[in-house]
């Protein structure tokens, strides 16, 4: 199957990047490599560093990106920039992206165990080469950590009583697939809560993809550290896809624009300086015609950053 992904607010991504034809510019989600392509277009003697964690990902967008010669492939996680950008041997960037959602091509590829509206083996890894997985999940956390996570990682209100018609379907089978899963969700959900709103099963993927996948863990620090490797004037661009997500995304935004840890009005004594200045007081998010043709992008929000001076 090809790796076909719509990038999301695209255009909005690229403006707010701001690129130099010189400059070397970060796009830490490749996925199927739309943001990555807008990038080097704009690239003359700049370059591209492409990471993904999905190795599916990287040799589809090297496959599509092959005329670029001023593109680095890394199979790794963008939270290990600071390592990434040491091996390459490169001091600072002038602009990241992440598009933190999962990809169109990992939720259509029924193999991969995103989707709750296909028959699939319950994996949800990005990254194929992670031990934990959607199955570990739901056949070996107990009850008490199953609602933990449904309920902070899902923000579902009915995560108890999933996880405990989950560990109740455990006494008779394995629940080995995506179908199965959902069938015990939709169970444990009251017939008047399924008639309205999403899907019933979206909340509990949702959480489990985030658990196997270790994707809010770590997020704040990532995102500090991408602006300490950011030359001054350098953009951070970030796209969230849930209101977890964002929620960090925004706090850790406000926390570089204002570090100072002293008493409100009293006279700052600390000594710490903005570090960033936001660039969207309000995320932004998709128009009508970008939801039109990509329903997928209706949760998008997007958030972004110029930092300040250049550290050393």
């Amino acid at each position: 199957m090809e790796f076909i992904h719509k990038s999301v607010l695209l255009d909005e991504a690229i403006d707010f990047l701001n690129i130099k034809s010189d400059g070397i510019y970060v796009d830490g989600t490749v996925g199927g490599g739309g943001h990555s392509s807008e990038i080097v277009k704009r690239l003359k003697s700049g370059k591209l560093i492409a990471i993904d964690r999905d190795i599916d990902a990287i040799n589809a967008v090297r496959k599509k990106l092959k005329e670029f010669n001023n593109i680095e492939y890394i199979h790794d996680n963008f939270k290990n920039i600071k390592n990434i950008l040491n091996i390459l041997n490169i001091d600072k960037v002038d602009g990241i992206l992440l598009d933190l959602g999962v990809s169109s091509y990992q939720f259509d590829e029924a193999l991969r165990g995103f989707s709750y509206m296909k028959d699939a083996p319950l994996d949800m890894r990005m990254d194929k080469s992670s031990k934990l997985t959607a199955y570990d999940v739901v056949n070996k956390y107990t009850e008490e950590e199953l609602a933990r996570v449904i309920r902070e990682y899902g923000e579902e209100k009915w995560a108890n009583r999933i996880a405990k018609f989950i560990v109740k379907a455990r006494e008779h089978i394995i629940v080995k697939t995506t179908l199965q899963l959902v069938d015990i969700i939709k169970e444990a959900i009251p017939a008047s809560a399924r008639r309205e709103g999403p899907h019933p099963a979206r909340r509990t993927f949702q959480a489990i993809r985030i658990e196997v996948n270790e994707e809010l863990k770590g997020l704040n620090k990532a995102i500090t550290d991408m602006t300490d490797v950011l030359n001054k004037d350098g953009r951070i661009v970030i796209i969230t896809f849930h209101s977890l997500e964002d929620r960090i995304v925004k706090n850790t935004f406000k926390r570089l624009e204002n570090p100072c840890t002293c008493p409100p009005k009293l006279p700052c004594t600390c000594g710490k300086k903005p570090i960033v200045k936001i660039l969207t007081k309000k995320p932004v998010i998709p128009d009508s015609k970008e939801l039109e043709a990509n329903p997928r992008a209706r949760s998008a929000k997007l958030r972004a950053a110029v930092k300040l001076y250049s550290s050393k």
